[in-house]
């Protein structure tokens, strides 16, 4: 159902915001997560197995507690982004944001013309809820989307600025994994030189007033993120929650 988009609320209103990562493409799962009381669920497309019709199953399965959709698309696609934005999700996150021009191409597909170049469907699309508020959601879904753009390369952070000064980016988050494969030393999250880059990319997201997002990793937990300035963190995923409690399960049995 289109409405208001609760995140970029509650953004606006300094808040934080915890959602947890959607990898099994499983309704199921969607709705036990979005049920446990996050703020939204993130549907990964850029590494889940899930298609767009599956997407749209994992929405319906978490409309009724009230959470946020996000989703990961695979790539700064506009033709994917079109079709995902269709299924009604209220956000995107974009992976490999190197550049302002690469953000500005991310928020080009979220916008119809002039703003633009996403096609316009929306008298159909479960989106506008299958036409039935067309017209309100034209009006409204360049403001009431929310767009991430992953910052995950040396080149990337060294853009921090101008990405953040792009109109319509609203939060750039950190990929930790992929920033320090980008330097050659993959999960060295301890190594000098991938943790004063690390840190040298909060500094300027949190100079540029941009909301800075980001996972948990070894050693840094969500709870000293958020401290940290962090205000938006995607703390779980339904696999790894459902393969830590069974490996926790099973090792309180004595097996395994």
């Amino acid at each position: 159902m289109f409405r208001d988009n609760p995140l970029k609320a509650k953004l606006a209103a300094g808040e934080p915001v915890v959602g947890c990562w959607l990898h099994m493409a499983s309704a199921v799962a969607a709705e036990v997560v979005a049920l446990a009381g996050y703020d939204f669920v993130l549907i990964d497309h850029e590494h889940g197995p899930g298609s767009l019709l599956s997407a749209t199953s994992l929405m319906q399965a978490v409309a009724g507690a009230g959470t946020a959709t996000m989703m990961r698309v695979p790539w700064n696609d506009t033709v994917y982004m079109k079709r995902a934005l269709d299924t009604g999700v209220e956000g995107v996150m974009v992976p490999a944001i190197d550049d302002a021009d690469a953000a500005r191409r991310a928020v080009a597909a979220c916008r119809y013309p002039p703003a633009g170049v996403r096609g316009a469907a929306y008298v159909i699309t479960r989106a506008s809820d299958y036409g039935l508020k067309a017209d309100e959601y034209a009006a409204k879904i360049n403001d009431n989307l929310l767009i991430m753009c992953q910052i995950e390369s040396p080149r990337a952070v060294d853009s921090i600025a101008e990405i953040a000064a792009v109109d319509g980016v609203d939060v750039l988050f950190i990929g930790p994994f992929d920033l320090s494969s980008a330097m050659g030393k993959p999960g060295r999250f301890d190594d000098p030189e991938v943790a004063a880059t690390l840190a040298r990319a909060e500094d300027a997201i949190l100079a540029s007033g941009k909301a800075m997002g980001g996972i948990p990793k070894a050693g840094d937990d969500a709870a000293a993120m958020l401290a940290r300035g962090y205000r938006v963190v995607v703390s779980g995923s339904d696999v790894i929650l459902l393969r830590d409690a069974a490996r926790a399960d099973v090792a309180a049995l004595g097996r395994g």
